[in-house]
This record gives structure tokens, sequence and C-alpha cells, in this order.
């Protein structure tokens, strides 16, 4: 791969070469200038464009100049929407856990988890079990029966009894940060949670891991040489217990009669990212107060590796990102020089956002929405570019949110010649690609992508896989379509169009939703904003609104994207539930039908 990356980096320097002996480039979108792109952005100098490293950097540098000799002119200071994403979770210095008055080791006897609240905790330890309180009709296990926590450090199993199959009704009920806030919910100080050995042979501490939040108490996983220490008295191990609560698959709690203390202590650390932001005054007097907007992200994945997304995360290596999100950077540079180059190509200006932070939660986007520097109100249409270099032999393009305006998919239908493309319509608005961020703003939107692929967040997206000659036919749609957008007398009303709520892998049960679009990016705090309530769904019919804050589900604290979440996994169908959310800084109790 590193012999390819410098023939990639070489045929880049040789093509821009090119370009600039001609000193000018074509106005058409060209299979040249797609590489010329494609070869720089998914090159090994870049190194898989992680957000906040360099290459991150260089790709952002390398879009705002090209933007820039586009014609096109910056948006905020020098082209760039600046913001701070996490970079790590690591240890801080306080960490401690005093067990029989000797202090143990961090990393080798215990470690905080990347989601534990940062405080000291005191007290007996109360051995619970899997941390279960289960009440279905088919399934009961209630570990937390004849035991007291209020106040007490509680130890837990993880995982759950069926962790050797892959569909088990356990499975929801089994995430370490769910057992935590479960455990918080009964009043304990603190959680220790231990690898059983059917679970974890080697019973290895895993690298604190960016995305959780606060589970609002101290959460510690310890080794099972320091939980059997705190079982001795009892004359258990974990090895034991764990093989007997998988066998007859019933609570086994108890006191430990063992007194422990200690404190956590984890820190996020961050680093600077950017957006790039460039606008292209529209030629209508009036109409270039309205805008069109063009977006794609240019992050990837970088290095791979464990927790970063990849779909081999045993290999550590760049993770070049061509079809993901390259082929989706280059061609809205193409098509922003086609449209500076196009006289009475808009009248509405044209504003090209190229995102940072999509692959760790459409970060880039989210920021832009709720911070931008133009008036949301006034944009026509978002266009979305993701994944746009794989067109195949069926020549499909699959195109989202059509439903998000009425006038939609007739404009696509006008934009595209059907002998040459074929056409995959839905109406969604929502998506996993940074259109979502403008329809929980109430923008129309589409989605434009050629599809997945097995290369896909994996070292073997590179650029000469692309299917450069699709591209450009792509392109050749997408132009027709943003200029039917720019120049069109009436701008587009919004539609709610598909489900507004994603469920989480096997997080809760089918079927349990109140019908919202939560704000996955969390950009409140000490609570979960309703960024769309979709009408007909049960927290529109218990008098939900868009902006509403979630801060309690049947008086239990909502803070955060898993904590609620983990609170729709604890409700049932046809249950009645209290929810109390912020509205105008003024709190108000709901009551829904779910």
């Amino acid at each position: 791969m590193r012999i390819f990356g410098r023939i990639a980096f070489v045929l880049m320097v040789l093509v821009t070469i090119s370009f600039s002996k001609d000193k000018k480039r074509s106005s058409e979108v060209t299979v040249d200038e797609l590489k010329m792109h494609l070869s720089y952005l998914a090159s090994d100098k870049l190194k898989g464009r992680l957000t906040g490293s360099e290459g991150d950097s260089l790709a952002a540098e390398y879009i705002r100049r090209d933007l820039k000799a586009s014609g096109f002119d910056h948006l905020y200071k020098k082209g760039f929407q600046r913001f701070r994403v996490t970079d790590k979770i690591i240890y801080g210095p306080d960490n401690f856990l005093t067990l029989n008055g000797n202090s143990l080791k961090v990393n080798t006897d215990f470690a905080p988890f990347a989601f534990s609240q940062n405080n000291s905790f005191s007290g007996e330890v109360i051995f619970g079990g899997y941390g279960f309180e289960i009440n279905e009709d088919s399934l009961k296990w209630d570990d937390y029966s004849g035991v007291d926590v209020k106040g007490k450090i509680v130890m837990i199993l993880r995982a759950d009894p069926e962790i050797e199959k892959t569909k088990s009704p356990y499975i929801r009920y089994s995430k370490d940060r769910d057992k935590v806030l479960q455990a918080k919910d009964l009043g304990a100080a603190a959680v220790l949670l231990v690898s059983g050995k059917t679970f974890d042979p080697e019973d290895k501490f895993e690298p604190l891991a960016k995305g959780e939040q606060s589970v609002g108490i101290p959460a510690f996983r310890i080794s099972r040489k320091v939980a059997n220490q705190i079982l001795e008295p009892n004359k258990q191990t974990i090895v034991d217990i764990e093989l007997k609560l998988n066998d007859l698959r019933k609570p086994a709690s108890f006191n430990t009669g063992i007194l422990v203390s200690g404190k956590s202590d984890v820190v996020e650390t961050t680093i600077p990212t950017r957006n790039v932001v460039m606008i292209l005054p529209g030629s209508d007097k009036t109409l270039k107060n309205q805008y069109v907007v063009i977006g794609a992200h240019f992050d990837h994945l970088g290095m791979g590796g464990v927790g970063s997304g990849s779909r081999v995360p045993d290999t550590v290596a760049v993770h070049y990102g061509a079809d993901d999100n390259a082929s989706g950077v280059a061609m809205a540079l193409e098509l922003a020089q086609k449209l500076a180059t196009t006289p009475k190509s808009h009248k509405r200006s044209v504003v090209v956002v190229a995102f940072a932070g999509e692959e760790e939660g459409l970060l880039g986007s989210k920021q832009f929405v709720e911070k931008p520097e133009i008036d949301l109100t006034k944009v026509n249409a978002m266009v979305n570019l993701d994944m746009v270099g794989r067109l195949n032999e069926n020549s499909l393009v699959q195109i989202g949110g059509v439903g998000t305006a009425d006038p939609l998919k007739k404009m696509i239908y006008a934009s595209c010649d059907t002998t040459v493309l074929k056409l995959s319509l839905s109406d969604e608005g929502y998506g996993p690609s940074d259109h979502a961020s403008f329809y929980g703003k109430n923008i129309p939107v589409l989605f434009v992508s050629s599809g997945a692929h097995l290369d896909y967040h994996t070292p073997a997206d590179t650029w000469d896989k692309i299917n450069y000659p699709g591209m450009v036919k792509i392109s050749d749609m997408a132009y027709k379509l943003i200029t039917d957008l720019a120049n069109m007398d009436v701008k587009l009303t919004f539609k709610e169009a598909g489900p507004k709520e994603v469920a989480s892998r096997g997080s809760r049960r089918k079927g349990i939703t109140l019908g919202i679009m939560p704000d996955f990016a969390g950009n409140v705090k000490n609570g979960l904003r309703a960024d769309l309530v979709t009408p007909g769904k049960p927290a529109a019919l218990g008098g939900m609104k868009k902006g509403d804050v979630i801060i309690s589900i049947n008086g239990k604290p909502v803070n955060n994207i898993q904590d609620y979440m983990f609170r729709l996994n604890q409700l049932k169908p046809g249950e009645s539930i209290a929810v109390e959310v912020l509205r105008d800084s003024q709190k108000i109790v709901l009551i829904i039908q779910l």
C-alpha cells in the first residue's frame, strides 16, 4: 500500500503540473480533473484524513484553495469555520482505588471507564450479579431484589449469560454504561465492573473510548484478581459465580462486607478542526439573498484500528477514503468550478461546504447549522454528495430526500437522462450523512450516492478503483439539478418525509419510539433536544414541540442521547409516560402514550 501511495502522489503532482502549464482548467467536469483531486485527497500524504490530524488540515487547505481559484469568496474568516472536537479520553492524575488499605494500580488492577463521572467514593461493596433489572413477560431477572445498594459500591459482571449467541434477549441489557446507569437509578454511589472468564479469557483492559458521555457516578473496570480479593471472605471467585449465573439464570446478589474507596479522574482532550465554507454570489438582485448549499465531507478514518469505524479493525494502515468521501469532495469542487465559469447558472447564491467530522457523528454539519453565517430559512435546498465514485455496471444512482419538498422528484427526473443513469429514489430526509443536520432545520435535502461496496471503511478504498467516467455522468445530472434549484422562481417549501428517529443496534425493543429526531451531536448539555417531532407520533400527540429539551422520563434524568436510549429501552408498548421538557427555559411535563 505504501508503494501505491507514492505512485498516487507522484501522479497527482504530474497532473497538477500539467494543469499549471495550461494555466487554466476546463470549465467542464472532466475525468482528469477528478483524478487530480482524488489522487491527492486519497494519497498517503494525507494518511486517511482523520478529523483533527495533519491530513485533515492539508485537505481543508487544498479545498479552500481550489474553491478560491474557481472564484468563490470566503464566508467565514479565510474560508474556515473553526471548532474543536474530542481527540481522546485519557486517565487523569488523580485516579485511585484502595482495598483493605492497599492502593491498587491504575490500568493494571483497575481503570475508569470513559463514561465515569469524576468524583470520589467510599463504601461497602455489594455484588450485583449481571446488574439486570428485567421484567418482561417472557424474561424476568432482578439482581437488585433483596439487596439495598443505596450509597453502596456495586460490583457487576460485564456482558450477559448468553455471550456466545449473536441473538439473545439479554443483549439489550448487556451494555456497560446501561448497567451503571441502572445502578445509579437505584442509588449506587459507584460501580465496579469485572469481566468473567467466559466473556473475556485474557482479562485485558480496553483503551478508553470516545463518544460515551458521563453517566453521573464513578465507574471502574477492575481485574478478576481484584474482584476475587473482594469475594475472598465469601469463599467465592468470579469464575465460579459466572458459571453459576450462566447455568441457573437467576440472581445471586449479596453483601460482601468489604469496604473500598476511590476516585475517578478521566480527561477529555480536544483538537481543532474546521469546515471549509465558501460562497459564490447569485446573479439575481433579489434571489441572491437565498442559497443552494452543496455539501460533502472530507474526513475519513485515518489509520483505522479498534474503535475507528474500520470494517477491519485489526488492521492499522492508511484508510484512503477515496470513495468515502474524497469522491464527493472532488465532485463538489468540479461542480463549483463549472457554476463559477458558466454565466447565468445561478440566480441564487451557491454555498459549498466541505465538512469535517462526519465520521465522528456529523460534527461538522451540526456545527454549521448551529452556528451559520447565513440565514438558514433562506436556504432553498441542500445537496449532499457522499460516496459518488463507484457507479456500478447497472448505472444506479441513489438519491434520498426526494420527499422533503413536493417538486423535487419531478426536478430530478427532468435533470437526469435515464438512458444514462438509473435512479433509486427514497423520500426520507434523514440518513447517515451530513444532509441529516440540514433536514433537522427544516431544509429540503437531497442525498446523492452511488452506493456502498466491499471496500467501504477499509484500506482498499483507493483512488484507482474509482469509476471516473461514472462520476462525470453523475456530475452532469447534479449540475442540472443544482442549477434548477438555484434558478427556480419560487422557493421550495419544506416537507417532513420519513422516520425521524434511528434505531440503535440492539439497544432497545423494536417499536418503542417517541417519534422524534434527537440531537445526536449533543449541542445541549444536561438534556436531549428534539430536533424534529413527527406529526401523528407519540411525542407530537403528547404535545412535544421541535426544540423541546427532554430532561427526564418517568422522573429519571436524561442528560444525553445515551441516557435517552437507555430510558426508551425500559419502556413497554402501550405505556403512558411522563416526559419533563424544557421549553423556552420553562419546565413542562408531558404525558405521552406509547
